[in-house]
């Protein structure tokens, strides 16, 4: 789901708060050690997502914040903030090439550059987070 969260609207936030959880309290991101990933930059996107790039000149960049849920990437583009809202069960992660991580959620995707351990942990907590809160499968029963 690819929304303009430029504005305060209660609908949208109730949207993103249905489909990927409330924000964590201070203290639990606090005991996780944030739950917001550094600056990325981004190599390569979906169309809708690229049409959406192109309209400035600025380098593009995003930041990826955890919740409970799932995940929101979140971009600008021009003087617009976008957020593509990602629940767990509809979130892929592939490592690609050295350095590159990709995003996917149906068929939107976004590839970032990861050339930074920092990067390369927070990936790692979203993955381990992932596991952590996934639903119990049959054969685990």
């Amino acid at each position: 789901m690819l929304l303009n969260v430029s504005y305060t609207d209660k609908q949208v936030t109730k949207k993103i708060d249905e489909e990927v959880g409330k924000p964590f309290p201070l203290r639990e991101r606090w005991n996780m050690g944030g739950i917001g990933s550094p600056r990325l930059f981004i190599t390569e996107t979906s169309v809708e997502i690229r049409n959406l790039l192109i309209l400035d000149n600025n380098r593009d960049q995003c930041n990826v914040e955890l919740r409970p849920k799932g995940i929101i990437v979140r971009f600008r583009s021009l003087l617009e903030t976008f957020a593509l809202v990602i629940p767990f069960y509809k979130l892929t992660l592939y490592k690609g090439d050295i350095g590159i991580y990709s995003i996917y959620r149906d068929h939107y995707f976004i590839k970032v550059k990861a050339d930074t351990k920092a990067i390369q942990k927070f990936f790692i907590k979203i993955q381990n987070f992932k596991a952590d809160n996934a639903p119990t499968s049959i054969e685990d029963l």
